[in-house]
């Protein structure tokens, strides 16, 4: 993959990531903007003008210097300059009402919460460099250089001042050259961070002996194989729930947790409910994920919700309660963490009969049973989108059909949608997400500015709330 392709697929991952921000839309003229929120409305004009610009191209005639024309208010453009000035001095309300559209998606739709602000008058406390480990006996390169890994951990506990927290956070990982993501809430932290060897295990280290952190074991650090190359940048913040469910943590708090199942008794768990088969009315094993992570690995005969965001998943139980009532329930996700306050919102409806979660989520059943009941890749929130303990592939190729459970992004402008296309289907150029983007890519000539949309147009055609299982 050429540089520029790394550098377009980085920044659009980071969009697929986005989730749940608040809901107030903040407007160009209010002057309190954060530095999150400034950078959010940089990215939103910007994007508001190309776009803009975008829209009028049109094909130049044949005799002309430049295939590139623009046309625009009746004029034609040949030079990017001219089209771009005409653009700010002419259409400089529509950019910004496109701008603030796009701002709004930003804070309502998408899978990252904007941080919450730390209160006026606070200062940060000195204390930050006490928990930072000395280093001195580590050379620069072991930081930066050598075998890497990637961590996944989270830790459900009473943070009295997150802010600090999530100040000791970012220096830590920066003086480590770590790069991820940590979200810090008063309810824990997650976080999922890249780095050399020596760099991680130096970390789990300044995490175990933080007194904070005083409940945590090595084992609550489940690692792969990557390192900072995973992740285009380091992100530390402070935010109302350290995974979006956007449910208030509140009024559902992770102590209303399902009951937890090592590997082994899950896998038990499992087994006896595959050994009924189709006689098993009484259970339901619960993939708590979203539909393109279940996609391409799930565990045999389970029920995965055709849900995109895990924000999603209190309004797929509250319609589907009638599915849970008077059941035994085994749930599973990932790492954990979304089990957690999954089975939390599922008990807090009083109507399953049992409720279960695997302990340490897919990660740490595959460590133990790479060849048992979950079958296929383990999706990933960073650019190898998937890891892989066995062989199977339980995906196919959206054009072809042939199996294939390697995403990309789509490549049509705007969209940020995963898809599966095979190597031959690629070079075919068929590589957008479903046909309505592959006609935006093969279509010509001058197009209206395209409606800002969270979700391709072929998103509109799934039901948000599942109606079978796998």
């Amino acid at each position: 993959m050429s540089a520029d392709n790394t550098e377009q697929s980085s920044e659009a991952f980071r969009e697929l990531e986005v989730e749940n921000l608040t809901s107030h839309t903040i407007k160009p003229k209010n002057p309190a903007f954060s530095a999150s929120l400034r950078r959010h409305y940089t990215f939103a004009k910007r994007r508001a003008f190309s776009t803009y610009v975008d829209s009028k191209k049109t094909p130049a005639p044949r005799e002309a210097a430049s295939p590139i024309h623009w046309y625009c208010c009746g004029q034609t453009f040949e030079e990017p300059v001219s089209i771009h000035k005409h653009v700010s001095n002419t259409h400089n309300a529509e950019i910004l009402q496109h701008a603030e559209a796009l701002l709004e998606l930003l804070l309502t739709s998408n899978e990252d919460e904007i941080p919450v602000p730390q209160h006026d008058g606070e200062k940060e406390p000195p204390a930050v460099s006490t928990w930072i480990p000395d280093i001195s006996h580590v050379s620069e390169d072991d930081l930066v250089k050598g075998p890497g890994e990637v961590l996944l951990y989270y830790c459900y506990c009473q943070l009295p001042d997150p802010h600090l927290i999530c100040a000791w956070q970012k220096a830590l990982c920066e003086k480590l050259h770590l790069t991820g993501k940590v979200r810090v809430a008063t309810e824990g932290i997650n976080g999922t961070v890249g780095g050399t060897k020596v760099a991680t295990a130096l970390y789990v280290e300044a995490m175990l002996s933080h007194p904070v952190f005083s409940v945590m074991v090595q084992e609550d650090f489940k690692s792969s194989t990557g390192g900072a190359e995973c992740f285009t940048n380091l992100r530390v913040g402070v935010y109302k729930e350290i995974v979006p469910m956007g449910v208030d943590p509140d009024v559902v708090s992770f102590r209303q947790a399902g009951n937890h199942l090592e590997p082994e008794e899950f896998h038990k768990e499992v087994e006896k409910l595959l050994s009924k088969g189709d006689s098993c009315k009484d259970t339901i094993l619960l993939d708590c994920r979203n539909f393109y992570e279940s996609k391409i690995g799930h565990f045999t005969k389970c029920l995965a919700p055709d849900i995109r965001k895990f924000s999603y998943f209190p309004d797929y139980v509250d319609k589907n309660l009638e599915l849970f009532r008077n059941k035994k329930v085994l749930m599973y996700c990932t790492g954990g963490i979304r089990c957690e306050r999954g089975s939390a919102y599922l008990r807090s409806k009083d109507i399953c009969k049992e409720v279960y979660q695997l302990k340490g989520g897919i990660h740490k059943y595959l460590e133990r049973y790479p060849d048992g009941y979950y079958r296929g890749k383990l999706f990933v929130f960073d650019e190898r989108y998937a890891i892989s303990f066995n062989s199977d592939i339980i995906s196919e190729c959206r054009y072809c059909g042939s199996p294939w459970d390697q995403y990309q992004l789509c490549t049509t402008d705007r969209c940020c949608q995963l898809v599966l296309s095979c190597s031959s289907c690629r070079q075919q150029g068929r590589t957008a997400c479903c046909p309505t983007c592959q006609r935006k890519e093969e279509g010509p000539g001058e197009s209206p500015l395209p409606p800002i949309k969270e979700e391709c147009e072929c998103t509109d055609t799934r039901p948000r709330i599942p109606q079978d299982a796998l």
